[in-house]
């Protein structure tokens, strides 16, 4: 059994909108051998990145930049696994009020300090959430497990 860690903040709803899409994806029908956890970035912690074969990020782009939620994130799980992660493979999305772009470059920032392999192209959704910005975060889902389940990643 694979497991697919998916972590995300949320203060308006748009962002746990998407964050839900892509556990529906993940959770399809279609792929069996994947267990997954959600869980809000204040849940998330070291014990579950370890407990990852792959991960999800999901924040709001706030002031240019991820949420301090996901950012706390990363500042309490950094050091304790720090040395015991193989490589992740990961993948974003983004609720954004502008064009993301902070935000992306953010995580892409922070995620380099852990042996996180970004394996798809995020999702960024500016604005209102749409049944496509669903769909889209659902396929991200749904591709990340089933690259799990099939041993792609």
């Amino acid at each position: 059994m694979r497991h697919l860690l998916i972590v995300y903040h949320s203060a308006s709803g748009r962002t746990a909108d998407l964050a839900l899409a892509a556990l529906t994806g993940a959770r399809d029908s279609a792929v069996e051998g994947v267990e997954t956890r959600f869980l809000r970035a204040r849940e998330a912690g070291p014990n579950d990145l370890l407990w990852a074969h792959g991960l999800l990020l999901g924040t709001p782009e706030n002031f240019g930049y991820v949420s301090g939620a996901l950012k706390d994130f990363f500042d309490r799980t950094f050091y304790p696994v720090e040395g015991r992660l193989q490589p992740l493979p990961y993948a974003a999305f983004i609720s954004a009020g502008n064009d993301g772009t902070g935000a992306l470059r953010a995580i892409r920032r922070i995620v380099g300090g852990y042996p996180f392999v970004e394996v798809q192209a995020p999702v960024v959704v500016i604005g209102e959430i749409t049944d496509p910005a669903r769909d889209r975060c659902r396929e991200l889902g749904l591709t990340l497990a089933a690259g799990l389940e099939a041993g792609v990643y």
